[in-house]
């Protein structure tokens, strides 16, 4: 009984950011409907971003799949979709269509540029969404090109991440004033806001506008990652004057040398230094000396090492489904529990069932599969 549970959500489906908010709502209780194409891919998915949701398969461009679709958002709290800018008004289930049939629905929208400005129409992806925010400007070596973080950074934390928040966000007023309204989440703004301190930090001057020069960015000999003896990696972050005491103590090193901690004119010499000390042990001989204590280490740990490591094994921060190791659901509850209902379903797994709990009758989703306006699977 997640803090979610009693909403429902309709989610059309789509890829990465979307899927990845649906997926934090469904860890969170809510009853999030999936709309899959009908006549999409057959077979059960082994995304881990699709779990804890049902499934119906619907075709959206024939007038009975959008009838389909109106009608269910008739009892549904929320619906949210990742398509270009007027799509959905142009399939005839916008905003305005949807919240016609109910005027308390709140309507999120996922996208790279938002939907409006000069760029709306324009495709791109994660790493095109944070080079315009400035995100990517900042991450890479001293002298190096910019290095794209995965797709963390615009799709899951300033896309998914932000879209759920803004929906939840939305769900909240709604429950006040009764009404709905749509939540314009587009992955450019989420960067920027993820950029805050950045801001804050350049403002005043703390802040190069070189790569691999700053605090944070790995141009610090007490913030960045060091190679082992046996060619793995630890992380250090003891940015704190006696967090970094302790990382001198622990590692060995002259501490009247490297007492000048803030002197960045200095940085790359101690780096130099703290570099070929870190390579004369193992990374569990390092784990042995510093992990636990204040330095603020850890090791770099692979997506194969992760579940193994004592601290995730005590919190559970992982979990196995299906035969897939993933990421448990987050953030935890003093009272209310938060899991993983089922994994992904096989495109229109529940479509029987969703229908007839929308009001439809036996007669009419029969109608429905035998038209194509809706396609029917077994688990």
């Amino acid at each position: 009984m997640g803090p979610l549970t009693g909403l429902r959500i309709i989610e059309l489906a789509g890829i990465g950011p979307g899927p990845f908010c649906g997926m934090m709502l469904a860890d969170m209780g809510a009853e999030v409907v999936r709309i899959d194409r009908s006549g999409g891919r057959p077979g059960r998915s082994r995304d881990v971003l699709t779990r804890g949701r049902k499934s119906i398969a619907v075709d959206l461009k024939s007038e009975a799949g959008k009838e389909v679709i109106l009608k269910l958002c008739e009892t549904a709290d929320a619906l949210f979709e990742g398509f270009r800018p007027g799509v959905t008004e142009r399939l005839g289930i916008g905003p305005d269509d949807c919240m016609a049939r109910n005027p308390r629905l709140v309507y999120g929208r996922m996208t790279g540029w938002g939907q409006d400005g000069p760029m709306a129409q324009a495709a791109g992806h994660d790493i095109n969404y944070i080079s315009l925010a400035g995100a990517l400007h900042a991450i890479g070596p001293k002298g190096g090109k910019p290095v794209p973080p995965l797709n963390l950074v615009g799709d899951f934390g300033g896309g998914g991440m932000l879209l759920a928040f803004g929906l939840v966000c939305a769900l909240l007023e709604a429950s006040r004033s009764g009404k709905g309204q749509v939540v314009d989440s587009a992955m450019i703004d989420g960067t920027a806001v993820l950029m805050s301190m950045f801001f804050t930090m350049n403002a005043a001057g703390m802040m190069k506008d070189e790569r691999g020069s700053n605090m944070l960015d790995g141009g610090a000999h007490f913030y960045d990652t060091y190679e082992t003896s046996d060619n793995k990696y630890i992380s250090i972050g003891s940015i704190e004057p006696q967090f970094y005491a302790l990382l001198v103590e622990k590692a060995g090193l002259p501490a009247t040398e490297f007492a000048a901690q803030m002197d960045q004119s200095r940085w790359p010499e101690y780096k130099e230094k703290i570099t070929r000390v870190f390579k004369t042990k193992t990374r569990d001989e390092w784990c042995g000396i510093m992990e636990g204590t204040d330095v603020c280490f850890s090791p770099v740990l692979s997506l194969g090492e992760v579940a193994d490591h004592p601290h995730n094994k005590a919190r559970e921060t992982f979990v196995e489904l299906d035969g897939i190791v993933q990421p448990a659901p987050a953030p935890r509850f003093s009272r209310t529990t938060v899991g993983v209902s089922h994994s992904s379903r096989v495109p229109g797994e529940d479509t029987a069932s969703v229908l007839a709990q929308a009001g439809f009758s036996e007669s009419e989703i029969q109608s429905l599969v035998e038209s194509g306006a809706v396609s029917s699977a077994q688990g």
